[in-house]
């Protein structure tokens, strides 16, 4: 038996073609290599998807180690486009795991399959490098037009939301009145509370709002 456990990956277009010649092409693949088949993954997808549930499954298993080789019928097999397969192979790389493509005969176990490895990674850490430059002038030139980066303050008439709230009124209330959610409601009367209010309000004891205070004079009467 082999030490060496190979996941096998198949992926037709429609549902009518079928993965069964790949799966042969793919089994007899293994065998000549010695690897011991340790699970089939296939989708009934199209390419252009990133989101398959046979390669999300096929790359969680990758990642907790459930095989060494990954065995495909072709590159196109596996990716919907050159930079996704890129950022495959650099991934099952620096997961120690080996790619091999039957139509293409690409093994990056062997000297030149490590060659690709290195060339893909490096490619790989390059887009990576670009984006993140790009990401970085952009924020720049927003910087120097006047733009303001992030989101958008709050426009609320805090004066009016302070009052509203020492007449009794509830988070919930207030967030219904005001359109924003309760945690912003929450983080303006703490910020006011603190000292960071309004010209004009003043900080005072919470009265209670008209029903209550009803309610305790009919429970209290003089």
């Amino acid at each position: 038996m082999s030490d060496r456990l190979a996941a096998l990956y198949l992926r037709v277009s429609t549902l009518d073609q079928h993965p069964e010649t790949q799966l042969h092409d793919l089994r007899q693949m293994a065998a000549q290599r010695g690897l011991e088949i340790a699970g089939v993954y296939q989708d009934r997808i199209t390419g252009a998807r990133a989101s398959r549930p046979g390669l999300d499954r096929l790359m969680s298993d990758a990642r907790q180690g459930k095989f060494q080789v990954l065995v495909v019928w072709s590159c196109d097999r596996l990716a919907r486009s050159v930079r996704h397969f890129l950022e495959t192979l650099d991934e099952l790389n620096r997961l120690g795991v080996e790619f091999l493509s039957f139509r293409e005969q690409l093994d990056t176990g062997g000297p030149l399959g490590r060659a690709v490895v290195i060339i893909v990674g490096a490619i790989a850490e390059l887009e990576r490098s670009l984006i993140v430059e790009r990401v970085r002038a952009g924020l720049r030139r927003a910087k120097l037009e006047g733009r303001r980066l992030g989101r958008p303050p709050m426009q609320v008439n805090r004066e009016a939301l302070w009052e509203d709230r020492q007449r009794g009124r509830s988070i919930t209330e207030l967030a219904q009145a005001y359109h924003i959610s309760r945690s912003s409601v929450s983080k303006l009367l703490k910020e006011i509370g603190s000292g960071d209010r309004p010209a004009g309000v003043h900080k005072t004891p919470v009265r209670p709002s008209p029903q209550a205070a009803d309610s305790t004079r009919a429970g209290n009467p003089i």
